[in-house]
C-alpha cells in the first residue's frame, strides 16, 4: 500500500513539474527551454495540444436524409442469393443430342445492376444471358460455369457442372 501511496505522489508530482516549462533566451538569440527555472528565464504558457474526437457510429440508427446511394451501400454485405444452379447437371450423360441447352437457374431471381457471366467449353455466352444453346455438340465432356457478380464486382455465386455427350463409333452403328 505504501508503494502504490508513492507511486500516486510522484505521478502527481511530475504532472506538476510538466504543466510549466521554462525559457531563457541567450545572446546570440537562441532559446534554451526547461522543466525547471533558469536563471535569466521565465515561464512560458503552452496552448493546448489539437486533438481530434471521432465522429460517433451512425450505424446504429438510420438517418432519413442518407442519400439512396449510402442506404444502398450500408446494405450492400446483407443480400445473397439462396441458389444458383446450372442444367444439365453435374455428371449428366446425352447419347447422340443435335443440341444441349445449357441453362441457369437464380433463386431469388437476377437482381438489376447483377450480372451473370455463363461459360461453355471456354466459349463465352452473350452478356447477361442465363442459358445457352451448344450446336453442334462433339463427343467428350463438356464444362459449363456461371458466375454472378454485384455492380462492386462482389461475386454472390458461383455454379459449375460437366456433362457427357456418346456418339456412336463408325465402326460399330448398332452400339449405344
Amino acid at each position: 500500500m505504501k508503494r502504490l501511496t508513492l507511486l500516486l505522489v510522484s505521478m502527481a508530482a511530475a504532472s506538476a513539474a510538466l504543466a510549466t516549462t521554462y525559457v531563457r533566451v541567450e545572446k546570440d538569440g537562441s532559446k534554451t527551454y526547461s522543466d525547471r527555472p533558469l536563471p535569466g528565464g521565465h515561464p512560458v504558457e503552452l496552448q493546448a495540444v489539437p486533438t481530434y474526437s471521432a465522429p460517433k457510429d451512425s450505424s446504429s440508427s438510420s438517418s432519413s436524409n442518407e442519400s439512396a446511394e449510402q442506404r444502398a451501400l450500408a446494405g450492400i454485405d446483407d443480400f445473397r442469393y439462396e441458389s444458383c444452379s446450372i442444367s444439365p447437371e453435374n455428371d449428366a450423360t446425352f447419347t447422340n443430342p443435335e443440341n444441349v441447352v445449357v441453362q441457369v437457374s437464380i433463386n431469388p431471381g437476377l437482381r438489376p445492376n447483377d450480372t451473370v457471366n455463363l461459360v461453355v467449353d471456354g466459349q463465352a455466352a452473350p452478356p447477361d444471358s442465363t442459358s445457352f444453346v451448344l450446336q453442334p455438340v462433339d463427343r467428350g465432356t463438356h464444362t459449363a460455369t456461371a458466375t454472378l457478380k454485384d455492380s462492386y464486382g462482389r461475386v454472390l455465386c458461383t455454379t459449375s457442372a460437366s456433362f457427357h455427350v456418346f456418339r456412336p463409333s463408325v465402326k460399330q452403328p448398332g452400339r449405344r
